[in-house]
């Protein structure tokens, strides 16, 4: 009885989505376990992502699958169990990004190798939104996005420029190769520390294992991208200060980071158990209070419509070695980065989540900012070499 109750639930809101169970369209879901119902309604987005790691349930357009549900919000109709309701009671209670809770991520996600990342990003090894036109592939995309921050903090040869979480070091090559200016990266990821400074030889770039609560020495223009997201919402305000702090008083600061359209206290479950611990995105708001007497807004971008478009090239890479990973990893990773990065997509499509570029001054630039001037590159980038 529970479970036929359960079921009609589920018809019933997924139809508001234009998706049928059991249905011939590519994002209608095909139901393998009838205990499917009871699950997602006890656990929600969690034991919807857990199920369809155990192989309870399928659909041939996951990433539109996931448009559809987010676009109709059916998420928030099946939010208030008691998983998610015991989230929001320990993200509020306890600081998830402490500086020691910080290396939950590293440890689970940044760290778990090399290899596999390098199995599915470009050659800069972003792991960020790249900026697509018309028939770009994704190193076309990443090289325009590195591109667009170079112009956008106006580097040139004298400039001292930090990245705090440098990642395997890509924007740093970047910078120093086309700019000529000196790069100081940070990252407190042992795996990231080591592939970076080995990436970045024979540069003018230093990569430093800290933390950014840390920073000491002063930088024309700092940088930080697809890092906020593991800051949390009790520490973007000791972030801009920390980045103050370190800042030229004619400086600039760009912030490159995914964005939520509602203010959040802790990420979506299954995504923070599975694959970025004490994660959570940043809201206008958020963002904006932990800006407030540090720093002058000069410019705000939204590229969200290219996030999607990255999720399904790294979709396309990481499934092209499919047999490798299944046989390294086994059938449950494999399921669960296919989840990861389409449901991922979704977000993006449904435009559930955002993705801006920010740049800040300390005290406003003098005569205003112009974004994206006429800055060019001396030299060509890698995919050109």
């Amino acid at each position: 009885m529970i479970a036929d109750r359960s079921r009609r639930f589920a018809e019933k809101i997924l139809a508001e989505a234009d998706i049928v169970i059991n249905g011939s369209r590519p994002w209608d879901i095909q139901v393998r376990d009838e205990a499917l119902y009871q699950r997602v309604l006890l656990h929600g987005s969690l034991g919807l992502g857990e199920a369809y790691m155990d192989g309870w349930w399928d659909v041939k357009q996951l990433d539109e699958f996931f448009t559809r549900v987010l676009a109709a919000e059916i998420d928030r109709r099946v939010s208030n169990n008691a998983t998610d309701l015991l989230a929001d009671a320990k993200a509020r209670v306890m600081n998830l990004q402490s500086r020691r809770r910080s290396r939950d991520v590293v440890e689970e996600h940044y760290d778990i190798g090399n290899d596999l990342y390098m199995a599915f990003l470009d050659p800069y090894n972003q792991y960020t939104c790249g900026f697509f036109e018309e028939g770009d592939d994704l190193n076309a995309a990443q090289e325009r996005k590195l591109d667009t921050i170079c112009r956008k903090l106006a580097l040139s040869p004298d400039d001292r420029v930090l990245d705090i979480g440098c990642g395997w070091g890509g924007f740093a090559r970047f910078a120093a190769e086309q700019y000529g200016c000196h790069v100081t990266g940070i990252t407190i990821s042992d795996e990231q520390l080591e592939y970076a400074r080995r990436f970045c030889r024979d540069l003018p770039v230093d990569i430093v294992k800290i933390d950014y609560r840390d920073l000491e020495g002063t930088f024309d223009k700092v940088l930080v991208c697809g890092m906020i997201e593991h800051v949390g919402y009790k520490n973007y305000e000791s972030l801009m200060r920390a980045v103050r702090r370190v800042m030229a008083e004619d400086g600039l600061f760009l912030l490159h980071t995914i964005g939520a359209s509602r203010s959040m206290t802790r990420g979506e479950p299954w995504l923070q158990k599975y694959i970025f611990p004490n994660y959570m995105l940043p809201s206008i708001a958020q963002l904006g209070a932990a800006m407030e007497g540090s720093f002058v807004m000069e410019d705000w971008q939204n590229y969200s419509a290219h996030y999607d478009k990255t999720l399904l090239a790294w979709w396309a890479n990481f499934d092209h070695r499919r047999d490798e990973h299944l046989a390294r990893y086994g059938r449950r990773f494999f399921r669960m980065w296919k989840y990861y990065l389409l449901s991922s997509a979704g977000t993006f499509r449904s435009r559930r989540n955002q993705l801006w570029q920010i740049v800040l001054s300390p005290h406003g630039v003098d005569g205003g900012y112009s974004p994206l001037r006429d800055w060019v590159p001396a030299v060509s980038a890698m995919a050109a070499t």
